[in-house]
């Protein structure tokens, strides 16, 4: 098994809502997301997380503290060991990128009616991220 570092950025605005992607590949294409990606060589898990917020969506971020790992099965051996980072929001213009397909606020209410990837809803309960 091959495990494959990476790194998801968790940003809930002070009104509750929670940044989303819409995947634009596998796995998991077409649900929703928090943005993320793999970590490269030489950056630390915080630097990914920021960093693929920005390619992902065009938000600016800052990572705050690291929640928690999920490992995430990949298919063909690989797994990901994702550092979900609790992240604040900046700025900037939302458009999608990289691999994302769209980008939106999600509102607390929202959440559960949205494709999301699995396991989204119960690892950010787990690290006690609760939009709204």
């Amino acid at each position: 098994m091959r495990i494959v570092r990476a790194a998801a950025a968790v940003v809930v605005r002070e009104d509750g809502r929670l940044l989303l992607v819409r995947r634009g590949t596998e796995p998991q294409r077409g649900r929703w997301s928090v943005p993320g990606g793999t970590v490269e060589p030489g950056e630390t898990v915080a630097e990914a997380a920021v960093r693929e917020a920005f390619e992902e969506t065009g938000a600016r971020v800052r990572a705050e503290r690291e929640l928690g790992v999920v490992r995430v099965p990949a298919g063909a051996g690989v797994v990901y060991e994702v550092h979900d980072v609790a992240a604040t929001y900046l700025g900037g213009t939302l458009r999608p990128g990289d691999d994302a397909d769209a980008v939106r606020w999600a509102a607390p209410g929202e959440l559960a009616e949205l494709e999301t990837t699995d396991g989204l809803l119960e690892h950010l309960a787990r690290f006690g991220i609760r939009p709204g």
